[in-house]
């Protein structure tokens, strides 16, 4: 059911469903509105939905149905600064899925098995083409076509680990806080509770798609249970008010919410954009939603890298006034 935003004076009320924005709106009739799939925000006044015929019932939610799984709900601490793990508490029964190879440590109450595919079904529910479809998702994302669940067997409490690939932060997100879902760069997911489903999300843009920093396709968490996510250096989190924009290097953008609208532009005259070091384009995202943002993409951490290795072996001999001469004397360079 579409999330409803509503707005008076600037001050943004969201998100909530059809009937509570029918309610506030016979209160308040005097602001602007905006839900997924409208263009701009609108006039309170001039959206039919939120204006029904007098006498005419308010429309209910739906009850969520009794037969949809729940994801496992999970304890959890981050430990570290610089390069993170996170300790996940499970309870006997309890389980949760993560990228193969990302296990740090785990005790031997817990067990660990390979599925094909998200993992998010049960282990007696969906059949073959609901895994493969779920497998095929993984794969046009980049990612490996299984993912390994842990599930504790024991009694008592058990613990399981997961590392970071690389310097930077997790991010713990419950997805409710999100509306169900978010919508983050393709290499960001490290694990979550059994139970998330971790699909694609497509650019409707073909522009957006081949400058947007992603590509077309990036990574879409949907459910109801905590999922965390990798971002490279120091990571904030901006709270984006109804018709705020900012711009952002494509490369920086970890994670949004589905109400962000994501776009790109011209960074600047074509001097700019030549010279200037940023690229040729900005993403631009526009709220309202929250957006998490990363100091340092994994793939300029990996530029850097690159340009100051050595191109025949050796040291680079940074720091000294002889270069190379240098290295040949201190004994790096052989011949």
């Amino acid at each position: 059911m579409a999330q409803w935003y509503l707005s008076y004076d600037g001050n943004q009320q969201g998100p909530m469903d059809l009937s509570d924005a029918i309610a506030q709106a016979r209160q308040s009739p005097n602001g602007f509105a905006w839900r997924d799939g409208f263009a701009e925000w609108q006039p309170i006044a001039s959206i039919g939905e939120l204006n029904p015929a007098a006498g005419a019932p308010v429309p209910v939610p739906p009850a969520a149905s009794p037969s949809r799984s729940r994801a496992d709900e999970i304890d959890f601490k981050i430990v570290g600064a610089e390069m993170q793990f996170v300790e996940i508490e499970l309870d006997p029964g309890e389980s949760a899925v993560a990228e193969a190879g990302a296990m740090m440590y785990k005790n031997g109450s817990i067990d660990m098995q390979t599925v094909f595919g998200d993992g998010s079904a049960s282990s007696g529910g969906g059949g073959f083409m609901d895994k493969l479809l779920g497998a095929g998702k993984r794969l046009i994302t980049g990612e490996s076509l299984f993912m390994t669940v842990f599930t504790h067997t024991g009694q008592g409490k058990a613990h399981v680990a997961f590392g970071a690939p690389y310097p930077g932060n997790i991010i713990p997100v419950p997805l409710p806080s999100v509306d169900g879902c978010l919508i983050c760069q393709k290499d960001s997911f490290l694990c979550a509770a059994k139970g998330v489903s971790i699909g694609i999300y497509l650019q409707k843009k073909i522009l957006t798609g081949l400058f947007g920093g992603e590509g077309f396709i990036m990574q879409k968490l949907e459910g109801d249970g905590m999922v965390f996510v990798h971002a490279g250096g120091t990571v904030v989190e901006r709270q984006l008010n109804a018709g705020e924009v900012l711009d952002v290097d494509t490369g920086c953008i970890v994670a949004l919410e589905q109400s962000v609208h994501f776009d790109i532009r011209q960074a600047g005259n074509i001097k700019t954009a030549l010279f200037g070091g940023e690229g040729l384009f900005f993403a631009t995202l526009q709220g309202p939603g929250r957006v998490w943002l990363q100091s340092l993409p994994f793939s300029r951490l990996a530029g850097r890298m690159l340009q100051a290795a050595p191109q025949k072996g050796g040291s680079r001999g940074e720091g000294s006034i002889l270069g190379s001469l240098g290295g040949l004397l201190d004994g790096d360079n052989s011949f």
